[in-house]
């Protein structure tokens, strides 16, 4: 009997591993694969050697699932039957639609990858790219334009285009070429300005993935051009407190009714470089002179928030001195170090402040920082008053110690000259 049940269960598991061969050759039965590879013409058996990080063929999304015709025939004109469905190479027009087949479908988007959106295909069709595409622009970028057509790799894969460090350059295949950007009129200089900027060197030289790029302005599939009316609210995704203290500010509504763009106006667009206090104020390089003549309230207000910042930064320097001097006479300033960066932080948030525009707002936040540094000199300066009381007494003490020493050496000798006597 228990002869019967081994023999009954090796009889299942040989069964099993069979069968599931048998299915497993069906379903790598691939004839486009195989057609394709043996080609000579490099333009045809290129899209067949997908690398193994592409991410439809991991889930088992082959060349049929695109192309369509029947891929389990070897028979080419029953494989490219277009009364199965096959297309050959699609339409550069139609490929969003094509792509949009799977990734609109959530529930069909879910067994893979539930946080993929699915709305890509209704964000293109109103982006600029989208907008030409419909109008039958050939040029125009389309999903395989960014993503490849073959070999499409995951945003999160260093080698992928739309990797965080390689969108620039994806973005300057096209923006960055004059002879195709000239019938739009549009300039090619963007990725060369952000490359120099502040994002740009965050970017690509320090490599911080979070920092802004082209498709967190612009957008990825709904790309367009900023309009002025909403610069701000784009320069808020990172930029929350600066921009807070602008909406509630006289600028506000200035920009408002002359319609032009808000941060833009003083920070650029694409070549932001990182702000400097040189910016503020009215000299030559302070960018409120832009608008402001020296007849104005603007003028004012500029040069007193430029007053406040710099007496700050003064309270500070002078603090920092006073800590190095006391640290290399090995004074303990802990309290004080707290103090200042404290102080530091006000600075900070000083220059945060600026965006209200009003030197009563900036001048509150800088008279904190400036009470902090001044605590931190006067503990540190206490401390230094002690150390040097303590070392005063200590020479006192040590001479004290020399001539009584010498005096007792003294008399010393003199006994000894006598008992020689």
């Amino acid at each position: 009997m228990a002869r019967k049940k081994f023999l009954k269960c090796i009889f299942w598991v040989f069964g099993v591993i069979f069968f599931s061969r048998l299915s497993f050759c069906a379903e790598i039965k691939d004839s486009c694969l195989g057609c394709h590879k043996a080609l000579d013409d490099k333009a045809l058996s290129a899209p067949a050697n997908f690398s193994a990080n592409d991410m439809h063929v991991k889930i088992g999304i082959s060349c049929a699932d695109c192309h369509g015709g029947d891929p389990s025939s070897d028979d080419i004109s029953v494989a490219m039957d277009a009364a199965k469905g096959f297309i050959g190479r699609p339409g550069k027009a139609d490929i969003p639609k094509l792509c949009a087949k799977c990734h609109s479908d959530s529930g069909y988007m879910k067994r893979y990858n539930p946080n993929i959106p699915t709305d890509q295909l209704s964000k293109y069709e109103v982006s600029q790219h989208g907008i030409l595409n419909a109008q039958g622009d050939k040029k125009t970028a389309v999903c395989t334009s960014c993503h490849n057509a073959h070999n499409i790799l995951s945003v999160n894969n260093p080698a992928s285009p739309t990797y965080a460090l390689n969108v620039p350059d994806t973005c300057a295949r096209c923006h960055s070429d004059k002879e195709y950007m000239e019938e739009y009129g549009i300039p090619t200089n963007q990725i060369d300005d952000y490359k120099e900027s502040v994002h740009g060197q965050a970017l690509l030289v320090k490599g911080d993935r979070s920092s802004a790029s082209c498709k967190h302005c612009h957008g990825n599939h709904d790309a367009g051009l900023p309009r002025a009316i909403y610069v701000g609210n784009i320069c808020s995704q990172c930029h929350a407190l600066t921009y807070d203290l602008f909406s509630k500010s006289p600028h506000k509504a200035a920009h408002d009714k002359l319609g032009i763009p808000e941060c833009e106006v003083c920070h650029g667009n694409h070549k932001i470089m990182k702000p400097t206090d040189d910016m503020l104020g009215v000299g030559k390089d302070g960018v409120c002179l832009r608008c402001h003549d020296s007849a104005s309230a603007g003028f004012k207000t500029a040069s007193l928030i430029k007053d406040s910042i710099d007496d700050l930064k003064r309270e500070i320097t002078q603090a920092k001195e006073l800590i190095l001097k006391s640290e290399r006479l090995g004074v303990e300033v802990e309290d004080a170090l707290f103090d200042i960066d404290e102080a530091d932080n006000s600075l900070t948030k000083a220059r945060a402040y600026i965006h209200s525009f009003s030197a009563k707002e900036v001048n509150l936040v800088a008279d904190e920082g400036k009470s902090l540094a001044r605590k931190a000199k006067e503990f540190v300066q206490k401390s230094i008053d002690n150390f040097n009381y303590r070392r005063k007494w200590y020479i006192f003490v040590i001479l004290i110690i020399f001539v009584f020493s010498s005096a007792l050496y003294a008399r010393i000798k003199i006994l000894e000259r006598t008992n020689r006597r």
